[in-house]
């Protein structure tokens, strides 16, 4: 349609001159938006309130599906349309992801109204999943081409939005709730229509502004130094070869132990600090949690990430493993029954977020290291189904120990150290992927000469 030719990709090609620091906004409005569903915690009680169309109560379990149906379309998603993404561009993509992100909150609010999971499941979690998945994949991979010469920076400033998204979307959801709640209207469908309109007109922002450099382009007065380290690879392997190397697996486990230990954090985090601290953190502050995580999460992936162009990606991913598992071993402790220190659990529980956030940041630039920029965005994108993965397991791991704890009416704050140290015994897993990880083996090369599409003046 003529109409929406302004999404073709050549209609977002950089012109000489383009300044490269204009492209990160794009890449946040999008990000920021998408990244609300890190916040979906503050629904979960909410939602356990309410009545199914029979009558009975939602299950924390039925409750905890929704996040991860979203998480796990996500990975999905980005694996199913990371080649197009190379074709396509990151406008429409993120076009595609921004009208599937802002509907599926709609649908879903359809589902609240009546009393339907299924709806929600469909809409929050199928629909606003594909929303989820394009929009992760289309900022990052562009700003990989405007940044050769930092890709870990690069990475961070792609994703970090992505981290931040509940800073924004836990006060916006809980305020809303209220603010309809006093106007008779039903809370949580009413504040997840008006959620869907916002982050929509938020995300076309990115879509306006983004740009894709110009073949050839290289930031001025940069030359690629030679390489350091055996695992940077001045080669390059297509989607294909990439996903049966032992390289791909390996940070496929590498990125699924780490998300499944911090996502079992972050899904839960409202209910866990109120459990944990039982009578000592109200609705709201445990809502200003989940803001206090979101912040770190944003930190730690651009931190982390932007470190990792100096240290190494394996490095980085060490610390990751060894500095998580102690935390997460040490978290349950800071509960009533032992310290009581609310500041302690919040200094912890953020450090393992931002170390979950970085992971995220800082795997992009690894596959770049390890298979070249040819086809990026394509193998980033399978290798989400680890997220996809993660998301399925980590909530699967916490909301099934916490039912069982309720249903034999033993206190739940008793369930968190058997779920965090089950945490701290994934990242070791992750520690020993990352441990046998090597470079990719020359007969995966590509043998050709790959002409490499990067664009405008830095």
């Amino acid at each position: 349609m003529a109409v929406l030719s302004f999404l073709d990709y050549e209609r977002s090609v950089a012109r000489p001159g383009f300044s490269r620091w204009l492209v990160p906004p794009a890449a946040l409005a999008v990000h920021l938006s998408i990244g609300q569903v890190y916040s979906f915690s503050v629904f979960k009680n909410p939602l356990l309130a309410l009545k199914a169309a029979d009558g009975t109560l939602w299950s924390l379990k039925e409750i905890g599906y929704i996040f991860s149906i979203a998480i796990a379309v996500l990975g999905l998603s980005a694996a199913l349309f990371g080649k197009w993404l190379e074709t396509a561009g990151p406008r429409k993509a993120m076009f595609v992801a921004a009208t599937c992100f802002g509907s599926g909150f709609v649908i879903a609010a359809l589902g609240v109204t009546l009393h339907s999971l299924a709806l929600i499941y469909l809409g929050y979690g199928v629909v606003g999943g594909v929303g989820l998945g394009l929009g992760y994949i289309s900022p990052v991979s562009t700003l990989i081409k405007w940044f050769p010469d930092r890709p870990g920076l690069a990475t961070g400033l792609a994703i970090m939005g992505f981290g931040g998204g509940a800073m924004i979307g836990s006060p916006l959801g809980t305020k809303l709730m209220a603010f309809y709640k006093t106007s008779d209207h039903p809370p949580i469908a009413a504040a997840w229509v008006t959620m869907g309109l916002l982050y929509f007109v938020f995300m076309m922002f990115g879509v306006f502004t983004v740009r894709v450099p110009q073949k050839d382009w290289k930031p001025s007065g940069w030359t690629p130094k030679p390489s350091q380290s055996a695992l940077i690879s001045t080669h390059n392997v297509d989607v294909n070869s990439a996903f049966i190397t032992p390289q791909f697996w390996l940070l496929w486990i590498v990125l699924c132990m780490n998300v499944t230990a911090g996502i079992g954090i972050l899904e839960q985090a409202a209910p866990m600090i109120q459990d944990l601290f039982k009578g000592s953190v109200s609705p709201a502050a445990a809502a200003g949690f989940v803001g206090v995580l979101s912040l770190f999460n944003m930190a730690g992936r651009f931190f982390w990430a932007s470190t990792s162009d100096f240290i190494g990606r394996k490095p980085t991913y060490m610390i990751f493993f060894t500095a998580g598992a102690v935390l997460y071993a040490l978290l349950p402790f800071t509960g009533t029954d032992h310290l009581n220190s609310v500041a302690f659990f919040v200094l912890i529980a953020g450090l393992l977020i931002s170390m979950y956030g970085g992971g995220f940041a800082t795997i992009p630039a690894y596959l770049k290291d390890l298979f070249g920029g040819y086809h990026v965005s394509a193998i980033h994108g399978r290798l989400l189904t680890a997220w996809s993965t993660a998301g399925i397991v980590g909530p699967l791991i916490v909301n099934g120990i916490l039912d069982y704890y309720v249903a034999q009416h033993i206190p739940k704050q008793e369930a968190y150290p058997v779920i965090l140290h089950i945490m701290a015994g994934l990242l070791i897993v992750g520690f020993l992927a990352n441990l046998l990880v090597r470079p990719v083996a020359e007969r995966y090369w590509v043998k050709t000469t790959i002409p490499v599409t990067v664009g405008g003046e830095a």
